[in-house]
C-alpha cells in the first residue's frame, strides 16, 4: 500500500488508515471479531491505527490493543482524548491534570509503553493552549508520546496553536483530523491550506459523508433505522439539502460507472487526491467493508474525474452546510461584548 509521510514528522504512514471507532460496544465488534479486522487490515498494508479514549468509553482501545498484540511495533497508533469519560467534570477537557491522566489510561487499556500520535479530539475553550502545549510537550519528553495534534480545530485554532508553540519554546501539533469528502469540501478553503503551510499532517474522518457516499441511500429505498434516528434530520431525504445530496449521488454514481469503480470507491479516491492528505481513515465494522475499502488504496483519479466531481459539488463549499460538524464555543453572556456600542 502507498505509504506518505505524515507532516513533517518524518514518519510514513499507509494512505489509508483503520479508524477502530467501530470495535467495541458502539459498533457491536466484540475482541473476536476485532481480531479478524485487525489481521486483515495488517495483511492488507494499513500501518497506520487510529481510535480514542471515548470509543465504546476506552473498549475500543481495549480491543485494538490486543488485536495488535505482538504487531505493535509495526504500525503507527494513534489515538484521542478530551472528550467526557464519566459525568464528573473533572473527567474531560485538555488541562494538564486531565491530558496526564487520559494518557497513562489509554497506554494501560492499549497496552503498550508508548502512543505515536496522542490527539487533542476537539478544541477545549476553558483551557489555555500553552497550557494544553505544555502538558503535551512533557509527556513527549517523558517518551510517553511520540507526536501529538489535534482534531476538529477551527482554521484560526490550529494558526494560534502554531505561535504558542513557537512563542513559548513548546512542541507543536504536527497533524490535523478533519472530516472532509466531496459533500463536506469547505475545509478545502481553510484548514487543508493551513496545513500544508505548517506542514501538519492531515487524517480525514468520514470520506464517506457519513454514509451518504457508502451506496446505500437511494431516492426509492427507506434509510435504515441507525440513520433515521440521529440527532439531526440529515437523513430526512424530503429535505431540499437532501434532494441536492441525491442528484449529486446520481452524478456520482455515473462517474463511477465509467470509471469501472464503486461509490464507496471513488469517494475514498477522492479523498485521498488532495495533497494534503496523509492519509484517510476508514472505519469497517464488518470483513467485507474492509476489503472492499483497501481496493481504494490503488486508485487513483485522474484530473478529468476530479473536473467531473468538481462539476457536482463545488470546491471548497459543502453540499449543506448545516452538516458540517461545529466546534461549539463558549455563549457570550455578556451583552457588552456582542454590541458594538
Amino acid at each position: 500500500m502507498e505509504q506518505r509521510i505524515l507532516g513533517a514528522t518524518g514518519m510514513p504512514v499507509s494512505v489509508l488508515g483503520f479508524g477502530a471507532m467501530n470495535l467495541g460496544a458502539w459498533g457491536r465488534v466484540d475482541q473476536d471479531g476485532a481480531d479478524r479486522l485487525v489481521g486483515e487490515a495488517l495483511d492488507g498494508g494499513i500501518t497506520l491505527f487510529d481510535t480514542a479514549d471515548l470509543y465504546s468509553f476506552g473498549e475500543s482501545e481495549t480491543l485494538l490493543g490486543k488485536a495488535l498484540g505482538g504487531r505493535r511495533e509495526d504500525v503507527v497508533l494513534a489515538t484521542k482524548g478530551r472528550n467526557p469519560m464519566s459525568q464528573n467534570p473533572l473527567h474531560s477537557g485538555a488541562s494538564r491534570r486531565w491530558i496526564n491522566k487520559a494518557v497513562e489510561d489509554s497506554l494501560r487499556r492499549l497496552g503498550t509503553d508508548y502512543i505515536d500520535l496522542y490527539q487533542i479530539h476537539r478544541p477545549d475553550w476553558d483551557t489555555d493552549l500553552e497550557e494544553t502545549l505544555g502538558a503535551l510537550t512533557d509527556l513527549q519528553r517523558s517518551g510517553k508520546i511520540r507526536y501529538f495534534g489535534s482534531s476538529t480545530f477551527p482554521s484560526h485554532t490550529i494558526v494560534e496553536a502554531q505561535w504558542v508553540a513557537k512563542e513559548r519554546g513548546l512542541s507543536r501539533f504536527t497533524t490535523e483530523q478533519i472530516s472532509y469528502s466531496i459533500f463536506q469540501r469547505a475545509v478545502e478553503a481553510d484548514v487543508l491550506p493551513v496545513a500544508q503551510r505548517h506542514r501538519m499532517g492531515t487524517l480525514i474522518w468520514s470520506p464517506l459523508a457519513n454514509g451518504w457516499l457508502a451506496g446505500t441511500v437511494k431516492r426509492d429505498q427507506p434509510v435504515t433505522a441507525h440513520r433515521a434516528n440521529l440527532a439531526t434530520n440529515e437523513f430526512d431525504l424530503s429535505t431540499p439539502e437532501a434532494q441536492r445530496k441525491l442528484d449529486i449521488l446520481d452524478g456520482l454514481r455515473t462517474i463511477a460507472g465509467d470509471l469501472d469503480l464503486t461509490l464507496p470507491e471513488l469517494a475514498l479516491a477522492f479523498s485521498k487526491s488532495h495533497p494534503a492528505v496523509s492519509s484517510v481513515l476508514i472505519g469497517p465494522r464488518t470483513a467485507e467493508h474492509l476489503r472492499q475499502n483497501l481496493r481504494a488504496a490503488e486508485i487513483k483519479l485522474d484530473d478529468t474525474a476530479l473536473d467531473r466531481i468538481d462539476a457536482l459539488a463545488r470546491p471548497g463549499c459543502d453540499v449543506a452546510p448545516q452538516d458540517r460538524y461545529q466546534v461549539p464555543v463558549p455563549e457570550i453572556a455578556d451583552a457588552s461584548l456582542r454590541r458594538t456600542r
